[in-house]
């Protein structure tokens, strides 16, 4: 059975891990070689489709990576038996 709150509290968590994803773990920086050679390799426009697109995906795995870790914790220690 779900907690009548599990549902809130997880969206709640997300948006806060988020917040503090954004604030304090920072994004992959490449190298100007490397970010050069993705460039040409997936033929992008610039390096600032380059960061945009990384910076997209950084954000989706973190964002996923946390979703997982606060529904982890919320079942095993916060659920209503």
């Amino acid at each position: 059975m779900k907690h009548p709150l599990e549902t809130l509290i997880s969206a709640a968590g997300i948006l806060l891990m988020a917040l503090l994803s954004c604030l304090l773990l920072p994004a992959p920086s490449l190298g100007l070689t490397l970010a050069q050679k993705l460039v040409d390799t997936f033929h992008l426009m610039d390096l600032d489709q380059l960061y945009t697109l990384l910076f997209c995906l950084w954000f989706l795995v973190l964002g996923a990576v946390e979703y997982f870790v606060l529904r982890y914790v919320w079942r095993r220690w916060f659920a209503v038996r």
